[in-house]
């Protein structure tokens, strides 16, 4: 995603083709489709793009945007899930044999500069916005973002080698969101005010700090 709108490949004129478009140019169509339809939801807003609207700047028919991703909300969760691939292209931390500090800071910095990215800032406002009064909205965001994330983080918890390096008495299920909050640091400045946050060596050393406290509060042995 990305405030600055792609430019759609016009498609092939008729005559020119010698039969159905490769695989290769159906992703690549399919993945502008997406780009400008995350553009249009930053730049207006959820609510007031239509799938007209994204039919025309995308250069498809809206009956494309209904065949391959259901309306709307399922190009939202396109977007999203876009984003999740680009920042964790792996997709899991079930299979990760590194040391789990080695894990978590990799995910913990990958997650941060998603976080402070400002087309992600941008799109957070729009659903902080308007999920109050548009349902479809904020379930498409959640089920895409969210959700996905803290199931992963509940499955790498929940492995047995890494439950036994864990304190006994913690609450499993309250970890991944324990975990999300502590790389946010402060969700109010960073949304509010992401101008005036710290960039570079001084965020890495701010989210390392948070990053021990959160280790000094799970592990048996910090």
């Amino acid at each position: 995603m990305s405030t600055a709108c792609p430019t759609p490949v016009p498609p092939p004129v008729a005559g020119k083709s010698s039969g159905r478009p490769k695989a290769s140019e159906v992703e690549a169509r399919t993945h502008e489709l997406v780009q400008v339809a995350a553009c249009l939801f930053i730049k207006q807003g959820y609510t007031k793009v239509s799938l007209e609207m994204i039919a025309r700047e995308a250069r498809v028919a809206v009956r494309t945007i209904y065949v391959k991703f259901g309306g709307k909300a399922g190009l939202l969760k396109a977007a999203i899930a876009l984003r999740r691939e680009r920042f964790f292209p792996d997709g899991s931390l079930e299979a990760d044999t590194r040391p789990l500090r080695e894990v978590l800071d990799g995910f913990a910095r990958a997650f941060d500069t998603m976080l402070s990215s400002p087309d992600s800032i941008s799109m957070m406002r729009v659903v902080m916005a308007e999920s109050g009064s548009n349902p479809e909205l904020a379930e498409a965001f959640y089920e895409a973002g969210p959700r996905l994330t803290r199931a992963m983080l509940a499955r790498y918890f929940e492995r047995p080698d890494i439950r036994a390096q864990l304190k006994d008495d913690l609450a499993l299920d309250q970890l991944p969101g324990h975990l999300i909050a502590t790389i946010h640091g402060d969700p109010v400045s960073r949304y509010l005010f992401p101008e005036s946050q710290p960039g570079g060596e001084e965020a890495r050393r701010l989210l390392a700090a948070r990053m021990e406290l959160f280790y000094r509060a799970i592990l048996k042995q910090a």
